[in-house]
């Protein structure tokens, strides 16, 4: 009797329920949506279904048998929704209480979830509603989520977008004295960004062999040489110096070029960086032959 009492015991045990059961007849986009809404949460349940339909119309939109039309749709990708699914909850309960860091936190950790090539629409996505959040808008992690942005609009070749984030992060991190989630000052982080905006933006003057204009780019990279000594960050200054050199050798100006050039080698050699010197010295060698040129 006891035998067969355990046997329907075991075979109850075996039995699942009908959630248990939905788990495997639905999507992975069902069984998430309808748990947000069976638990309350209505705003991370629009949010997600919002998300999914603008990956369905970005995938229709793209070219046929390009990268994008031939990712995985995001609905299918468990970790992904679950991730979202996870953070947009506590999101939203830090958000009921009114915890506005909290909430920004949690948006922080999914703009820095969504980091690759692929997801950067997400990342982006996160970064902004952390950020441009009325409430919360000049906390830390908003700031670093302007630190966010401009990384990202930098690595889309979106530079004025990039320049204005970059901006922001560093006035509010001035204003708050903030550190990034890896305890370094975020203020350095922006102006480590603006450096390398200012020389990416230097490149657009010289674009055109026929009409380039020097003025223009040697303006923004001494914007970005002054940024870059602010930043304390001693490849990022012997970069600048590098450019400068290069840009005033083009210039025609092979006395002012071989001044930086001088002072990029100095770096470089403190640096112990062997490609650095090798390309500087490369660049000093020619400006002092068209400077021979020039004298006879």
């Amino acid at each position: 009797m006891q035998q067969q009492q355990k046997s329907v015991l075991d075979k109850s045990s075996q039995i699942l329920s009908k959630s248990e059961i939905s788990l495997f007849r639905n999507s992975l986009k069902q069984n998430i949506c309808v748990e947000l809404l069976q638990d309350g949460f209505h705003r991370s349940f629009s949010e997600i279904f919002s998300l999914l339909g603008s990956d369905v119309d970005r995938r229709a939109a793209s070219e046929p048998g390009s990268a994008v039309a031939l990712q995985t749709p995001l609905e299918e990708q468990w970790d992904k929704l679950e991730t979202m699914r996870l953070h947009l909850r506590r999101a939203e309960q830090a958000e009921d209480t009114g915890s506005w860091a909290a909430v920004c936190d949690q948006r922080l950790v999914l703009g820095h979830y969504f980091g690759a090539l692929e997801d950067l629409w997400l990342g982006l996505h996160f970064y902004h509603s952390c950020a441009d959040r009325e409430q919360g808008g000049r906390s830390r992690p908003a700031t670093e989520a302007r630190a966010g942005m401009a990384d990202i609009y930098l690595q889309l070749g979106e530079l004025q977008r990039a320049k204005q984030q970059a901006e922001l992060c560093l006035q509010q991190a001035e204003e708050g004295g903030w550190l990034d989630s890896d305890g370094r000052p975020l203020r350095l982080r922006a102006l480590r960004a603006l450096w390398r905006i200012h020389s990416r933006l230097a490149e657009e003057p010289l674009d055109h062999e026929d009409h380039e204009d020097h003025d223009e780019a040697l303006k923004l990279l001494h914007e970005g040489h002054s940024i870059a000594v602010q930043s304390e960050d001693k490849r990022s200054e012997s970069e600048a110096c590098y450019q400068l050199g290069l840009t005033y050798q083009r210039a025609g100006d092979c006395d002012t070029a071989k001044q930086f050039l001088k002072s990029c080698i100095q770096m470089y050699d403190t640096l112990q960086d062997a490609d650095g010197l090798g390309k500087s010295y490369r660049a000093l060698v020619k400006s002092i032959e068209r400077y021979g040129r020039h004298l006879s």
